[in-house]
């Protein structure tokens, strides 16, 4: 498994690959919907790893696990960083890999200034919900019926960790 890097528009397609696997397998877990995004031509994926972090890692080009960090643009709010589509393939967990995505996202936003990191998570997510908690982020607040997923509610932990 190779280390973390970032991703370019030359990973588009190992990224469309991924992301549309993850919202295909765990629909609860992201706000984005799979048949919208598998409608999406690849020059769209192309364009997103062009103009936002992300970092992905795997095995040759096929991509075993990902994660985004996003910096509001807006000066009242550039003090925070947010995690965002953080996945890791069934096959690849419990061996590093997410920890090691998620430790790449919080060196940047170290390194870029952010005195805090949130990050949301669906409820019945233990294993995210414990990988978090080990890296130190804390629940700060529940929604409730955050995503509607086939016509059933899941509610969502937000949670922050602190870097200053």
């Amino acid at each position: 498994m190779t280390a973390p890097s970032r991703l370019g528009p030359a990973d588009a397609a190992a990224y469309r690959a991924l992301r549309l696997e993850a919202l295909r397998l765990h629909p609860e877990a992201f706000a984005a919907d799979w048949a919208e995004e598998a409608a999406r031509p690849l020059d769209w994926f192309t364009e997103r790893l062009a103009t936002n972090a992300v970092w992905g890692a795997g095995e040759d080009a096929a991509l075993a696990g990902m994660v985004g960090l996003m910096r509001p643009g807006m000066a009242k709010l550039h003090h925070k960083a947010i995690i965002w589509g953080f996945y890791v393939r069934a096959d690849a967990r419990s061996a590093g890999l997410g920890t090691a995505l998620l430790g790449a996202a919080l060196t940047e936003a170290r390194e870029a200034g952010a005195e805090e990191v949130r990050l949301s998570v669906t409820a019945g997510n233990a294993a995210a919900l414990r990988l978090y908690e080990r890296l130190g982020f804390r629940a700060y607040g529940r929604e409730p019926r955050a995503l509607r997923v086939a016509g059933h509610d899941h509610d969502e932990f937000l949670m922050a960790l602190r870097l200053v």
